[in-house]
């Protein structure tokens, strides 16, 4: 039987094992775990040296565990998993909630109204440290580390725990200048003769939905295909392509108030309500675990009360 003195190394490398097993990636990995790339390759080694077995297939563009490695990752994954919640359990004892919190969030929000919140959350505790990554991309929070994500959805998925922060909308807006130019809108298939900004999102249609208010039970929903000279996948610039009058634009009520000295912008079809693009209410979610850290709970709780006056969309 080894001995601790040989197996503590051996034990750190498995736990690595396990963290590249779960991101196919060097780079992941090691930002997961704090430690420079080449320090993950030198571990990965120096455990396939310990096994006598090669562990990790690497090519130009991924990164694959050979079936040793899988057996391996398959066998030590859920008592890695045991020990950091029993650890994470323990840590919550302490009168202060501490550790690392790493956050993911869309770039218009996260701009406008997550990081200001940041200040205020970390002078209240002192002992949390919050890693904010922006990206408009979903990110696989299990794979990348992320203990949470803000999202605006409809329903967040069974697989996660979720926390409801606040309602949210989506609204049709455009410039006094495209309107005086092109006209307003009177009914949803109007939208078909116009400029209309898209948000780029992979696998959509190219159409808007809406609902006439006020909402009747059984009455069908109407879609218009729209097309438009710009799309993007960030609300905050589609917003300043509406600004500057290059068409109407859909965007989530967060992103459409326009910035400090922009001009306002105008309500489009006020008597319809956007149906099934941005979601109806934003969330923090995050991978489902039997036990939610302290610290995660705390930033949790910040950005529910900072955010429960909502958002002012035009």
């Amino acid at each position: 039987m080894a001995s601790s003195s040989r197996l503590a190394p051996v034990l750190a490398d498995l736990h690595l094992l396990t963290v590249l097993g779960q991101t196919r990636s060097y780079t992941q990995a090691a930002r997961r775990l704090g430690v420079s790339k080449a320090t993950v390759s030198l571990r990965v080694a120096e455990l396939e040296r310990a096994a006598g077995v090669p562990l990790v297939v690497r090519t130009t563009r991924s990164v694959a565990l050979t079936a040793a490695g899988q057996q391996l990752v398959a066998e030590t994954e859920p008592s890695f998993a045991r020990i950091e919640h029993s650890f994470a359990a323990v840590r919550d004892l302490a009168a202060t909630p501490r550790g690392v919190v790493r956050i993911t969030a869309p770039v218009a929000l996260g701009r406008q109204h997550i990081a200001p919140l940041m200040a205020p959350l970390l002078l209240r505790y002192p002992e949390i440290r919050v890693e904010l990554d922006l990206t408009d991309r979903f990110v696989n929070l299990a794979h990348e580390g992320f203990d949470l994500a803000i999202r605006h959805t409809h329903a967040p998925p069974d697989t996660h725990v979720a926390w409801a922060l606040c309602d949210t909308r989506s609204v049709l807006v455009a410039s006094p200048d495209y309107l005086a130019r092109r006209g307003t809108p009177r009914h949803p298939q109007d939208l078909s003769a116009h400029d209309c900004l898209l948000y780029l999102r992979p696998g959509t249609v190219q159409g808007w939905s809406f609902e006439r208010l006020p909402a009747r039970r059984g009455a069908q929903p109407v879609t218009v295909a729209v097309d438009g000279p710009f799309k993007a996948n960030n609300s905050e610039v589609l917003r300043e392509a509406v600004v500057a009058g290059l068409g109407v634009g859909l965007l989530p009520d967060f992103s459409a108030r326009p910035a400090a000295g922009a001009q306002d912008l105008v309500p489009v079809l006020q008597g319809w309500r956007p149906q099934g693009f941005f979601g109806a209410r934003l969330y923090a979610i995050r991978p489902w675990s039997p036990q939610v850290p302290r610290a995660v709970q705390c930033v949790v709780e910040h950005l529910r009360d900072g955010l429960a006056r909502g958002f002012q969309a035009p």
